[in-house]
């Protein structure tokens, strides 16, 4: 009878560790599950607020690119040559912002020039929608260097030096042209939003790939 009653209790005592462990078990699972959950709703409330910040920043820069360019030059497009020529082209603005201009685009995918390119193939990728960001020997390196970053992050731009032009840093585009302080300058976001393939391109949608790379 004692035995029995020793087995009993052995079984007893097994019994109860087994629903001790099933329940720490299911602690853990709780726990698990409510960490995964806080984990999913923090990624979930990061997300939207990424994306609600990605929009609103767009936003803004569509109702920048609405507003006057302080500074911008314009020329009527139908006084700028389209003209296809094998030959040197002596433009009267520097950077030129049209006219005849070589067969051959310079690649614009977001190109970045550390040498001058030919005029007459920058010409070209103008024509196609893309914005040139040029500078010369006063331009400050820090802010090249941001701009560099926002060329590369841009199909339909490039950037190379213009030694002989004007201002320190310009921006150009298929008769428009400005010249800014900085690359913090709103002038920047407001240029490429408005002309990075805008209304003034004559061949949108044409290729800024497969050009003159200028190597």
């Amino acid at each position: 009878m004692a035995r029995k009653q020793t087995t009993d209790d052995r079984r007893a005592r097994i019994e109860a560790m087994r629903r001790a462990e099933r329940a720490r078990e299911r602690r853990s699972r709780i726990i698990t599950i409510g960490v995964s959950g806080l984990v999913v709703a923090g990624l979930v409330g990061f997300g939207v607020y990424v994306l609600n910040k990605e929009s609103d920043e767009q936003q803004q820069e569509v109702a920048m690119s609405k507003e006057p360019i302080t500074g911008e030059k314009s020329w009527d497009p139908k006084k700028l040559g389209r003209t296809h020529v094998d030959k040197a082209v002596s433009y009267p603005e520097k950077p030129p912002v049209g006219g005849d201009h070589h067969q051959a685009w310079m690649n614009c995918n977001g190109d970045v020039y550390k040498e001058p390119i030919p005029n007459e193939n920058a010409v070209h990728s103008l024509e196609h929608g893309a914005v040139w960001v040029s500078y010369n020997d006063k331009a400050p390196k820090a802010e090249l260097s941001k701009l560099e970053k926002r060329v590369k992050d841009t199909p339909y731009s490039m950037m190379s030096p213009v030694k002989d032009q004007t201002g320190a840093i310009m921006l150009t585009a298929w008769g428009k042209q400005v010249t800014i302080d900085d690359a913090s300058d709103k002038r920047v976001v407001q240029f490429f939003t408005k002309y990075v393939q805008g209304k003034q391109t004559p061949e949108p949608g044409a290729a800024c790939t497969g050009g003159v790379s200028g190597k």
